[in-house]
């Protein structure tokens, strides 16, 4: 009996330190931020990139253009895009969601389409 206190008492307090799952928001800042870290955004901004971007993302940008000129970004674009997304981290950590679901959209409409 005792070690069945023992045991339950040692999972609780492990639940209670694990980190807590991802929400869908979370999930969507991560993709987007791993995209933002991409070779293609590191052309659009000039950087180098953190390699630490997207594990399917090329490893170079392809050529060409979009097929909608108003989705091209820019870096200018993209570091507003970053403060959405500071921004978004702050609401879904709220608790917030459907304002963080709301500003990530308006980060991906600011990305566009990235190389």
């Amino acid at each position: 009996m005792r070690i069945t206190i023992a045991v339950t008492t040692a999972l609780l307090a492990a639940s209670a330190t694990a980190p807590a799952l991802a929400s869908p928001c979370g999930e969507q800042i991560a993709t987007i931020e791993r995209r933002l870290d991409s070779p293609g955004a590191a052309s659009v901004t000039g950087s180098t990139g953190t390699q630490t971007g997207s594990p399917r993302a090329l490893p170079t940008p392809p050529g060409g253009q979009p097929s909608d000129p108003s989705v091209t970004p820019s870096p200018d674009k993209i570091a507003q895009a970053r403060d959405l997304i500071a921004k978004a981290r702050a609401q879904d950590k709220a608790g917030q969601t459907d304002a963080c679901e709301s500003t990530m959209s308006q980060a991906k409409t600011l990305i566009g389409a990235l190389p």
